[in-house]
C-alpha cells in the first residue's frame, strides 16, 4: 500500500510539475506530516526530488528527470476501459485501480499530449444519472460486479417491480449502466434465456462457490441494444388521441420520450386559428399516461380513449375543488 502511494505522489508530481504537501495530501487521502515522510523516503531511494517555499512553493522533480514506472499491473489493465468512466469505476469498487491507472496514463505520455488530455478533461465532463436523481444506491453491485469479473453464480433475495421478494440463483453474464441506474443481464441455471435485474431492487447476495459457463457468443452491447428496442416496442402498447397547444406540444417534446415525439409529429394535422393540432401519442396504459399528461396542464386536451379523458376531467374537478 505504502509503495503504491510513493509511486503514486511521484507521478503526481511528474504530472503536474509542482505540487505541495496539502495539495499531495488531498489527493492521495492522506495527512501532509505523512507526504513529508513519503519525500524524504523518495530521497533516500535517490529520486530527484526538492521543495520551494513561498507561496508558489512545492515540491517538483529537477527539469528533465522522468521515472519509467509506468507499468500497467493486471487489475488496472483489466479495469482499462473505465479511465474514462471515474464515477461508474468508484460506484464498482474500482476507484483507486482507475484512478491509478489514469495517473500512470498521463504520466507516460509527453509533455504536449499530457497538456491536451488535461484540458480535455476539464472541456469534456461526464454525468450519468439524471437531474433529478442521483442514481442507484446499489450496496450489491460492486460484488455483483465481481460475480461478472469471476463467472461465478450468486443467490439473490430479489424484490420485483410488483413488491414481491423472491430468492432466486443467477449467472451474472454483464452489467449495464443506463441513465444512473445499473442493471445485470442475468440468466438463471438451465433457463437458457437471458434477462434484465435492477442491481438495487437486490436486497441480498451471496456468492456461491460454483462457477458457470459464459456463452462465448453472447454480445452484452448488441444484446442490450435488442432488449430495448424490445422494450419501447412493448412500453407503448395503446394510443391516445389528443389536441395540443403549441406551448403544449413544445413541452412535450422536453418531458416525452423519443417515440412519443415522433409520432406526434407524424400523425399531427394542420394547426386551427388559435395553433392547437389534433394527433395520436402512444401510451403506455392509462395509468402511465394520466400522470404524464397532466404534467401538460390545461395544454393538452385528451379526445380517445373516452376512460382516459374522464380520468383526467375529475382530476381536474378534484384539483379545482381543493384549491377555490
Amino acid at each position: 500500500m505504502r509503495a503504491s502511494r510513493l509511486l503514486s505522489l511521484l507521478l503526481l508530481i511528474q504530472s503536474h510539475g509542482r505540487l505541495t504537501a496539502a495539495q499531495l495530501a488531498e489527493r492521495l487521502e492522506v495527512t501532509p506530516r505523512t507526504i513529508y515522510r513519503d519525500v524524504e523516503s523518495l530521497h533516500a531511494a535517490g529520486i530527484p526530488l526538492y521543495g520551494e517555499a513561498g507561496h508558489a512553493g512545492g515540491y517538483r522533480l529537477v527539469d528533465g528527470w522522468r521515472t519509467r514506472l509506468t507499468g500497467l499491473t493486471t487489475e488496472e489493465a483489466d479495469r482499462l476501459f473505465l479511465a474514462g468512466l471515474p464515477g461508474p469505476a468508484d460506484e464498482l469498487g474500482y476507484g483507486d485501480v482507475v484512478a491509478a491507472l489514469r495517473l500512470k496514463l498521463h504520466a507516460a505520455l509527453p509533455a504536449p499530449l499530457a497538456d491536451r488530455a488535461t484540458q480535455l478533461q476539464q472541456r469534456f465532463h461526464l454525468d450519468t444519472p439524471g437531474w433529478y436523481a442521483d442514481g442507484d444506491t446499489s450496496p450489491e453491485l460492486t460484488r455483483t460486479a465481481e460475480a461478472v469479473w469471476r463467472q461465478r453464480r450468486v443467490e439473490v433475495a430479489y424484490r420485483s417491480w410488483s413488491g414481491e421478494v423472491a430468492t432466486r440463483v443467477l449467472e451474472p453474464y454483464g452489467l449495464v449502466l443506463k441513465g444512473g441506474r445499473w442493471y445485470v443481464v442475468a440468466d438463471r441455471p438451465g433457463r437458457g434465456a437471458p434477462a434484465t435485474y435492477r442491481v438495487n431492487q437486490i436486497l441480498a447476495l451471496t456468492p456461491l462457490d460454483e462457477e458457470f459457463e459464459r456463452p462465448a457468443d453472447f454480445d452484452l452491447p448488441a444484446w442490450w441494444r435488442a432488449h430495448v428496442v424490445e422494450f419501447r416496442a412493448r412500453l407503448h402498447r395503446d394510443e391516445a388521441t389528443v389536441r395540443l397547444s403549441p406551448a403544449g406540444r413544445q413541452r412535450l417534446r422536453e418531458i416525452g420520450s423519443d417515440p412519443v415525439v415522433a409520432a406526434v409529429d407524424a400523425s399531427a394535422g394542420p394547426p386551427d386559428a388559435r395553433g392547437w393540432v389534433t394527433a395520436v401519442l402512444p401510451i403506455e396504459s392509462l395509468t402511465h399516461a394520466h400522470g404524464d399528461l397532466l404534467r401538460l396542464g390545461a395544454e393538452v386536451e385528451v379526445l380517445t380513449p373516452p376512460a382516459l379523458r374522464e380520468r383526467l376531467a375529475a382530476t381536474a374537478a378534484e384539483l379545482a375543488a381543493l384549491y377555490g
